[in-house]
């Protein structure tokens, strides 16, 4: 009992720790995570052992349920309105043409029966979110090829998964199973998951919407309902439940009738738990020397996943699709397993060191004949021991199973998470470290601002539900958008590429805390700013939402009010270049005390914002972008230095 109670609280902290590690070395998490899985099996031993399997698989399944429940909730329809033709085929024809070269490479490089190679090739075609969401929060590609990499890294896991226990069922039953029988039972599996997650779907809605459910039970109810549907999905049709929680989150994520970004934020923060945890569990029932006997033979067939296989699924399921080039190499290149493949392939590990189950008999009984049976037909003797053969066979075989999928996730991960990034910069479908404004407010502050900002060549971008604010930063050449900064439609629709960070600069505190919130999961909590909140003797909802979310925007004294006025008396917003006669020191006694630095640009051309909690010190080469009155401002424009 101790031993299993250090060995979950180790799982716990290792999981952490790899994901802060991740977070400070900007490298993926998957990685650190094995690495620190394998640590846990060297020193506990197999998680199986300490669990018991049973408990062990139904642990993985659920979890695995959870993950890819909250994977449907972040699936917008809009996202792919414009070309969901392609996620379809990347999850159809995609997936019949990875699923056929893989298996033939399984074969042929590895050596598995093709029965096997089938198996192989069924687990190693899914992707996911656990590793595609993070890969693209790290590249920000431009929000078209976002979308379609994110619906079919989350769609697919359940299809291949499916495809996999159909497969499973296939070589542990009768030696003949028809090509179209398999079909058949794909189109059923996935059916039969489809309409448990709609049917559940629509009565949770139902229960929400009619408030049948309190707030403060809402998590764990909706927690409990997805683990429920994922066991009748099963009970139904053995392994639909993957797809019916997947469906279930996608129609849940869509509707209007009820909101559920509290489910989602909850959601997320359990994935994150959950993968950690899986990762190290799964990982600790192998050993690394296991992977490494694979040998040459390991690295080829990964070679000839990344540079054969992938590439032609992408080219093949997006011919006539519009993509430009890039975009379809970018298709190509990405293609990362993670945490469904990792746990199909140790469940189906377990379930063949048992012996292939037959639907008439268990693995002894097809294997066996008894003399009476001899006696009445050679031929069916002779069956049974082909039967018998083909089943030791594919134990053995099955014993390989988990160091190939561990490999292909150990080596994907690597390389797509090393070069994705790059290449998207290269091919010209992202941006290294985006510098862009999304400006919250399209005032006379925010405009006279962000005209020099996008002087400067930074893209910019001003929402606002004022009409006239809109029409005169139109006017002024800004890019302008007429909508709530808080609504769904902003977060989906809004193309933000380029575009790094938040400044919420309304004349409403609350708008510009909840701004701040909602694009937090977007640009992280580093790049969202906001103005002070005024004088607390005016009334607002402000006391409710300290502290903050948002970085205060250049000092504390800074509000609205404040800057508007100053603004209005003839201040105006310009950018003045460093120099080594003109340094900072020479900026403050030529502008005075009232001048104040908005933002800095480096010498390298990166964007900082001024914050509270700045400490200023510009260097020669520097250029700063400053709210400046109009005294100074004239006379600055006999200074060399200045812009």
């Amino acid at each position: 009992m101790l031993q299993l109670s250090i060995f979950l609280v180790a799982v716990l902290g290792f999981g952490l720790i790899a994901q802060w590690l991740a977070w400070r070395l900007r490298i993926p998490a998957i990685l650190l995570l094995l690495v620190f899985g394998f640590g846990c099996g060297i020193c506990f031993g197999d998680p199986g052992d300490l669990l018991g399997p049973d408990l062990l698989l139904a642990i993985v399944s659920l979890s695995v349920a959870v993950i890819l429940f909250e994977g449907g909730l972040s699936l917008g329809l809009a996202e792919v309105r414009e070309t969901g033709r392609v996620v379809v085929a990347l999850v159809t024809v995609g997936i019949a043409v990875t699923w056929l070269l893989t298996a033939v490479s399984a074969a042929w490089v590895l050596g598995f029966s093709w029965p096997m190679a089938a198996l192989v090739a069924a687990i190693l075609v899914v992707s996911g979110p656990t590793v595609v969401v993070p890969l693209l929060r790290q590249v920000r590609p431009n929000r078209r090829i976002g979308a379609i990499v994110k619906w079919e890294g989350i769609v697919n896991d359940p299809i291949g998964a499916i495809l996999a226990v159909i497969i499973l069922v296939a070589i542990s039953g009768p030696s003949s199973y028809p090509i179209l029988s398999t079909l058949s039972s794909l189109i059923v599996f996935m059916a039969t998951g489809a309409a448990v997650g709609a049917l559940v779907a629509v009565l949770t809605i139902q229960l929400l919407k009619r408030y049948w459910i309190p707030d403060y039970l809402q998590n764990p109810a909706l927690l409990t309902i997805v683990v429920t549907s994922f066991l009748v999905s099963n009970l139904i049709r053995p392994e639909s439940g993957l797809m019916a929680v997947t469906v279930f989150g996608i129609v849940l994520a869509n509707q209007k009738q009820v909101a559920v970004r509290h489910v989602v934020r909850f959601k997320e923060n359990l994935r994150v738990l959950l993968i950690s945890c899986l990762f190290v569990v799964l990982a600790a029932r192998i050993r690394p020397a296991s992977i490494l006997d694979l040998g040459v033979a390991g690295g080829v067939f990964l070679g000839i996943l990344i540079l054969v296989v992938r590439p032609l699924a992408a080219f093949v399921s997006t011919i006539g699709s519009g993509l430009s080039f890039g975009e379809r190499a970018f298709l190509a290149w990405i293609h990362p397993r993670g945490i469904v493949a990792a746990a199909v392939c140790s469940v189906f590990a377990l379930e063949l060191a048992h012996g292939p189950h037959s639907p008439t008999g268990s693995p002894a009984d097809a294997a066996q004949v008894s003399s009476e049976d001899a006696a009445d037909s050679e031929p069916r003797a002779t069956s049974a021991t082909e039967s018998g053969h083909a089943a030791s066979r594919i134990q053995a075989e099955a014993e390989r199973l988990v160091p190939v999928t561990f490999l292909v996730i150990v080596g994907t991960v690597t390389v797509y998470g090393l070069t994705v990034a790059p290449l998207a910069r290269w091919l010209k479908v992202a941006e290294a470290n985006p510098q862009g404004v999304l400006f919250a407010g399209a005032n006379p502050l925010v405009r006279e601002l962000a005209e020099i900002v996008q002087r400067e060549g930074f893209p910019v971008l001003l929402v606002d539900l004022n009409q006239q604010n809109i029409a005169t930063a139109r006017m002024r050449g800004l890019p302008v958008c007429w909508a709530n900064i808080c609504s769904e439609y902003t977060r989906e629709e809004l193309e933000l590429a380029g575009i790094g960070r938040l400044l919420a600069m309304t004349p409403s505190d609350e708008v510009n805390s909840l701004a701040a919130r909602e694009f937090i999961e977007s640009f992280g909590r580093a790049e969202i700013y906001q103005l002070a909140h005024r004088p607390a003797d005016v009334p607002s909802l402000e006391k409710l939402l300290t502290p903050l979310p948002g970085r205060i925007l250049f000092e504390e004294a800074a509000t609205f009010d404040g800057l508007s006025e100053r603004l209005a008396e003839g201040a105006t917003v310009k950018a003045t270049s460093l120099t080594a006669e003109f340094d900072y020191d020479a900026f403050l006694r030529h502008y005075g005390a009232s001048a104040l630095v908005l933002m800095v640009i480096s010498s390298s051309g990166r964007l900082s914002i001024v914050t509270a909690d700045t400490t200023l010190s510009p260097q020669p080469g520097e250029k700063l972008i400053s709210l400046v009155d109009t005294g100074d401002a004239a006379n600055s424009s006999a200074s060399p230095s200045a812009d």
